[in-house]
This record gives structure tokens, C-alpha cells and sequence, in this order.
């Protein structure tokens, strides 16, 4: 559905992403993982049209094309990393800007519904200032704003950062939740573990390249430990049923 062709991006002079080659199937969770500055969170700002690139980006076979705004009305929506909620609006109202793209307005107060049964904290918050919700609730709404948009294509920036444990435990139930709803999900997570398991494909970034490429259920943890920190030996790995940028 989503696919990504040679790209290289980047912040002004300096490259970041460097000829990367990724495929994003249709209904699956596919999970990037990576070690920071590894290049995941310029991948979705590049995908969603907020950096420039060279490449090529897909879209069910077609060019990716337009502004961020048009992104989203083309169904590629983000969930941006350390939740950002419009702080002075409430829930609801958050909830709302979500359904900004025409083809969504008609639905509205059905989706608002679904929102608030996907996530029914915030069905008791919707009139709460966004500013004043915990880290996870902030988190919920910043995931209910994104599916207001009816995404065809979910990109969720590190859920977890800064989270508790057991909130963690609660954001990736309604991340599963979505997956078995049949949404395709692009998921970006430093904890490798919980990753591996929510996730049907997995792509291992290192220094803005992709360095593994497999099915989930397929990856051993501790070999993806070992190339996630370039262990030593973990060279070896990368040459074991893998090529860069393609899943098996």
C-alpha cells in the first residue's frame, strides 16, 4: 500500500535518511525500530511532506503527492511523537480538527462515537480541557484525532515515550484493537520488545539505513538486540535471511 523508493531526506545540508527502501503492507502493523538518530521520526516527516526529499513515495502504486494538509485528506495521517493536543481546546473539540478533511465532515458525530467506544476515558473528558489530561489520556486523544481523519494508513510516532508501564500496557491494547479492525499501521517504538509483539512486519534503522528487514514472528530478540546496539558479531546477522529494505 505504502512504499518508499531509494529516499534520502534530510535537515537543510545535513542527510539523514540515505537511500532507504521500505514496504508497508495493506492491514498490517508494520514496527520500526531503532536507536536514536537512527532516522525513524525523519522517515514519517518525510513521508507526511514535512522535509524534502529525493526518491520516490507510493501510495497504492501511485506518487505520493501534496502538502501535508493534502496528506491527510488522501488518508496518510500521523500521530505525531510526544502527543501534541491543542492544549486550550477540549477533548471533543480536539477530537473534531481530526475530521478537518472533507470526505470525513458528513461522519462526524458517528466517528466521535466510535472515538469515545475505542476510548471511553475520554467519552467522560470530552468537554476537559486537553491541557490538563495525564501523559496517556493526552496520548488517547492525540491517537482518536488521527482516526477521526479515517486514515487508510495510521503513522504513530513512539506511543510509549514517556509513559507508565502500565498506561504503555493500555495504548498498545487500542493499537492492537486497530490492527485487528483491519487498520494498516506504521508504528515507530524504542521498546524493541513490546514492538515485536503487537508488529507483523519489523524494519531495524540504523544511521538514517534500513539494516533489517522481517516478518515479526520470524526475529529473535537478542539478534535483534545485537544489531540494534552494533554489537559485536552482529555484522554476521545481517547477512542471515535478510536484504536491506525488503521483507522476505
Amino acid at each position: 500500500m505504502l512504499e518508499t523508493r531509494n529516499l534520502s531526506s534530510g535537515y537543510g545540508a545535513i542527510t539523514v535518511l540515505w537511500g532507504v527502501n521500505l514496504t508497508f503492507r495493506e492491514g498490517a502493523l508494520t514496527a520500526i525500530v531503532g536507536p536514536n538518530g537512527a532516522g525513524k521520526t525523519t522517515l514519517l516527516r518525510t513521508l507526511t511532506g514535512l522535509l524534502p526529499y529525493t526518491g520516490d513515495i507510493l501510495m497504492g502504486g501511485k506518487p505520493l503527492k501534496g502538502k501535508t494538509w493534502d496528506l491527510a485528506a488522501q488518508g496518510l495521517v500521523m500521530v505525531p511523537e510526544g502527543r501534541l493536543v491543542f492544549r486550550d481546546m477540549s477533548v471533543e473539540e480536539n477530537l473534531c480538527l481530526g475530521a478537518y478533511p472533507e470526505r470525513c465532515r458528513a461522519d462526524l458525530a458517528a466517528n466521535l462515537e466510535r472515538m469515545y467506544a475505542f476510548f471511553p476515558r475520554l467519552k467522560e473528558r470530552r468537554h476537559q480541557l486537553a491541557g490538563s489530561l495525564s501523559g496517556g489520556e493526552a496520548q488517547m486523544v492525540a491517537m482518536g484525532r488521527g482516526l477521526m481523519a479515517k486514515p487508510r494508513i495510521l503513522l504513530i510516532d513512539e506511543p510509549s515515550l514517556g509513559l507508565a508501564p502500565v498506561i504503555v500496557n493500555e495504548v498498545f491494547d487500542i493499537i492492537r484493537k486497530l490492527k485487528a479492525d483491519g487498520t494498516t499501521i506504521v508504528l515507530i517504538e524504542q521498546n524493541t520488545r513490546i514492538a515485536l509483539q503487537v508488529a507483523d512486519d519489523l524494519h531495524l534503522m540504523r544511521s538514517g539505513k534500513v539494516i533489517l528487514s522481517e516478518k515479526a514472528a520470524g526475529i529473535d530478540l537478542n539478534r535483534l538486540h545485537d544489531l540494534y546496539f552494533a554489537r559485536e558479531g552482529a555484522k554476521e546477522g545481517t547477512t542471515q535471511g535478510t536484504r536491506e529494505g525488503t521483507a522476505p
